[in-house]
């Protein structure tokens, strides 16, 4: 919207994070995802009478581990409750989760969107479980279209981080780079895979537009089921226009929860919203609060990696990348690795980063894998950018051998050699090709003589198809210039 519009977006964002521990929040069932339906239960997750909650350690280390990278601070003190309301996937008809004492409360998430960098605050990072999954049969898996339900347990307790953020957000943009610049955070923390296909990251986006410069917040609209960054964009898109076009036509606006129906491009009503007071918030009587020693807390801020951002800074200093590419190898611990490591290994960092944000990204991009799945290692890398550095293969032979290494696996050496990809560098061998070349094509040499330098060009191609690929073409067009200017 432009900056003169007498309206302004506002918008929060919650975020729930699987965590990538062994177990669930308060048993030992695995914490896997795919297992066959209710595979992964017990009496605990599944509420039965008489089974008491355990927290995981570990869990709760991970939780604070997130806490510290936002900047939070971590209570000293912290206590669960109990969540009442009656859905079909919560075992228990209550969920585990933190209300009015959370584990880490303050801090904040820096984020650039179009050369600006925007600070957004967040409020808290509490632990809670999660819930099961609810499948409705039918061609579209609408509750709406089926005649019944079906649930799978197996997700009910899986540890829950939930991330909430003030609500500092201005625009469905500024979102999208908070969201990718958290999930770049959280992986790097390594404390979940933060896939939204699989539900291990899932964002829920409060939205309201309110009169430029006032202090109260307009009518707030929960909207649910996102489940991409994409999606989460586009969300608010629709809704921010819907909500101003509403204001513009003195329309009411009511505070609900909406769904986002990413086939019609809509938000569409679910539910009226909730309120804290409808779920009856208790302490959990069964679970004491939890009081981390201060040593463990400044144990785990010692343990914490180099966060995105820090690692953005270092690259473009260290090896004075641009902007666009360093956000690309620094959007994630697994690009970053690979880069620096194919750089310890000899590749040249301008070079290096550009094969990998071209051509590497290309055939990832049209294969639909990630770099984590492909058969390219840093070491094929940093051979493919030598050897063409070089001059012994050509840009060209180094797009071939890149192709086949990703589709084999193969050295990049064997594939100069299999493919016979080695540029001719022999200046003999080489200047019988220019030869032939030359008398074959009087008119493009005289016309080079004559002053029309373009024609090079031509004359190098020529040269490069007799030798089919092969010949160094820098050499090809300085042997060609010499003879034609010496009458060679």
């Amino acid at each position: 919207m432009a900056s003169n519009d007498a309206h302004e977006t506002v918008i929060g964002l919650e975020c729930h994070v699987e965590l990538s521990t062994a177990t669930k929040m308060f048993c030992g069932c695995p914490n896997e995802f795919g297992a066959p339906p209710n595979t992964h239960v017990c009496e605990v997750c599944l509420g039965h009478p008489g089974s008491l909650p355990v927290p995981n350690r570990k869990a709760v280390e991970y939780a604070i581990r997130i806490g510290l990278a936002l900047g939070c601070e971590i209570a000293p003190r912290s206590l669960f409750h109990r969540k009442n309301y009656f859905y079909p996937d919560m075992p228990k008809n209550y969920q585990i989760s933190q209300y009015d004492l959370p584990l880490c409360v303050g801090g904040h998430l820096d984020v650039e969107v179009d050369g600006r960098t925007r600070r957004i605050g967040i409020t808290r990072v509490h632990l809670e479980e999660d819930t099961g999954k609810t499948v409705h049969p039918g061609t579209t898996g609408r509750i709406a279209e089926a005649e019944y339900a079906l649930e799978d347990y197996n997700r009910a307790g899986v540890p829950l981080v939930e991330i909430v953020s003030e609500p500092d957000v201005r625009s469905a943009e500024e979102a999208r780079a908070y969201l990718t610049e958290l999930r770049a955070t959280l992986l790097a923390l390594g404390v979940s895979d933060v896939r939204m296909e699989e539900g291990s990251l899932r964002c829920d986006a409060n939205v309201s537009v309110r009169s430029r410069g006032a202090a109260e917040l307009g009518t707030k609209v929960e909207i649910k089921n996102m489940n991409s960054i994409r999606s989460v964009e586009r969300a608010l898109l629709f809704e921010e226009e819907r909500q101003r076009r509403a204001l513009a036509e003195g329309t009411p606006l009511v505070q609900e929860t909406r769904h986002w129906d990413e086939d019609a491009g809509r938000t569409l009503p679910l539910r009226s919203k909730e309120y804290a007071f409808d779920y009856r918030y208790f302490p959990e009587p069964d679970i004491p609060p939890l009081e981390p020693d201060p040593a463990w807390i400044e144990e785990i801020r010692a343990s914490l990696p180099e966060l995105p951002a820090e690692r953005r800074a270092r690259f473009a200093e260290a090896f004075d990348l641009p902007p666009a590419q360093v956000r690309v190898l620094a959007g994630s611990t697994e690009w970053a690795d690979f880069f620096e490591e194919a750089v310890r290994l000899g590749a040249d960092p301008r070079a290096a980063a550009n094969w990998m944000t071209q051509d590497l990204a290309g055939l990832l991009n049209q294969h639909r894998v990630e770099l984590s799945g492909s058969k390219v290692t840093p070491a094929h890398l940093a051979d493919l950018v030598r050897l063409v550095g070089e001059g012994t293969i050509s840009s060209a032979g180094g797009k071939a051998a890149l192709e086949e290494a990703f589709a084999k696996g193969a050295s990049v050496e064997q594939i100069v050699e299999e493919r016979g990809l080695r540029q001719v560098s022999d200046v003999a061998a080489l200047g019988a090709i220019v030869d032939e070349v030359l008398a074959e094509n009087p008119g493009p040499a005289e016309q080079f003589r004559s002053g029309k330098e373009g024609v090079i060009g031509f004359l190098v191609g020529q040269v490069m198809r007799r030798s089919g690929g092969a010949a160094n073409p820098k050499l090809a067009q300085d042997l060609l210039r010499e003879r034609l200017l010496t009458g060679g």
